[in-house]
C-alpha cells in the first residue's frame, strides 16, 4: 500500500504540498521522476511494466497521485493499468478537467483505486470502488490517503500518521522548507505504527519492508506561491535509509488564474 499526505491551503507560502511513499513489489521495474511528456510537460515516475505513473505534476500546476484500493480480492490483470489513467489525467489543465475525464472512464475497466487530483486552488479524490467512480472534494486542511477511505479514522496507521502530518504543518511557513522536509521524512520513515487489525497483508507501517514488497521510493511536492511553481524532492529508495534530493522541473508552470489562494 502507498501513502499520500496532502496539505491543501493550510499555508499561504505553500498552498499545496504532497508527501508520498510508494510501496510496490521490488521486482516491478520503475524509474525516478523524469519527463513523461513534452509541450506541455509532465514529470513523474514511470512504471516500466505498464507505462503509467503513480505520482506526477504537469506544466499547468496539476498533481495526480494514485494508490491502489484494497478490496479483499486479487486484482484482475486483464484490466487497464491504473497508472495509465493517472498519466492520462495529467494531460488536463485543471482539477475540474482532469476529474471530468476520469469520471467519463468506465470504472469496471480498472481495478479499484483512489486517485488524488490537486492544484493550489482545488483538490479532490476520485475513488473507484467496485467499478463505481465516486468524487470527494477536499476542503482546506491536511488529508491522508491510502488504500482505504480518505482520512479513515478506524485505521491506526492513518489516525496516527494524520496527527503527525498535521503537526508538521507548522514548518510550512518557516523561512525554508528544510525543517518540513526533515519532519516529513521522519514521519514517512516510521516503522512503529500499530497494525490495522482489519489487514491481512504486509505491515501497515508507513515505511514497509518485507521479503518481496516494500517502500520503494518517497516524494515531496510543494507549490511555492511566491515563485508560482512547484518544487520536487525524491528519495529513490525507502526514506528511512535514502535522503531526498531535489529534482529540477522544467520551466515554471502556466500561472493560475487566481494565484493568491489562501489557507
Amino acid at each position: 500500500m502507498c501513502t499520500l499526505a496532502v496539505y491543501f491551503q493550510v499555508s499561504r507560502t505553500y498552498p499545496l504540498v504532497v508527501a508520498a511513499n510508494r510501496d510496490e513489489f521490488y521486482d516491478r521495474a520503475a524509474t525516478p521522476p523524469l519527463p513523461l511528456r513534452d509541450q506541455p510537460w509532465v514529470v513523474g515516475g514511470r512504471d516500466l511494466v505498464a507505462g503509467g505513473t503513480w505520482l506526477g505534476v504537469n506544466a499547468a500546476g496539476l498533481v495526480a497521485g494514485l494508490v491502489n484500493r484494497r478490496t479483499g480480492t486479487a486484482p484482475d490483470p486483464t484490466r487497464r493499468s491504473r497508472g495509465l489513467l493517472c498519466l492520462q489525467a495529467l494531460a488536463a489543465a485543471s482539477v475540474a478537467a482532469a476529474a471530468d475525464g476520469v469520471r467519463q472512464e468506465p470504472g469496471a475497466a480498472y481495478n479499484a483505486f483512489n486517485l488524488l487530483l490537486a492544484a493550489p486552488d482545488a483538490a479532490c479524490v476520485i475513488g473507484n470502488h467496485s467499478g463505481r467512480m465516486r468524487q470527494t472534494t477536499l476542503p482546506p486542511g491536511v488529508h491522508v490517503l491510502t488504500n482505504l477511505d480518505l482520512n479513515d479514522p478506524a485505521c491506526p496507521r492513518i489516525a496516527k500518521s494524520h496527527a503527525l502530518f498535521a503537526a508538521a504543518a507548522r514548518h510550512l511557513d518557516a523561512p525554508t522548507l528544510a525543517p518540513f522536509i526533515a519532519q516529513a521524512r521522519a514521519i514517512l520513515s516510521d516503522h512503529s505504527t500499530p497494525l490495522d487489525p482489519r489487514a491481512d497483508g504486509p505491515p501497515n507501517n508507513l515505511c514497509v519492508h518485507t521479503d518481496r514488497f516494500g517502500t520503494r521510493s518517497s516524494t515531496l511536492l510543494a507549490y511555492d506561491a511566491a515563485a508560482r511553481r512547484f518544487r520536487l524532492w525524491h528519495a529513490d529508495g525507502a526514506p528511512c535509509s535514502t535522503p531526498y534530493a531535489e529534482v529540477a522541473l522544467p520551466s515554471p508552470p502556466v500561472p493560475l488564474d487566481n494565484p493568491d489562494v489562501t489557507g
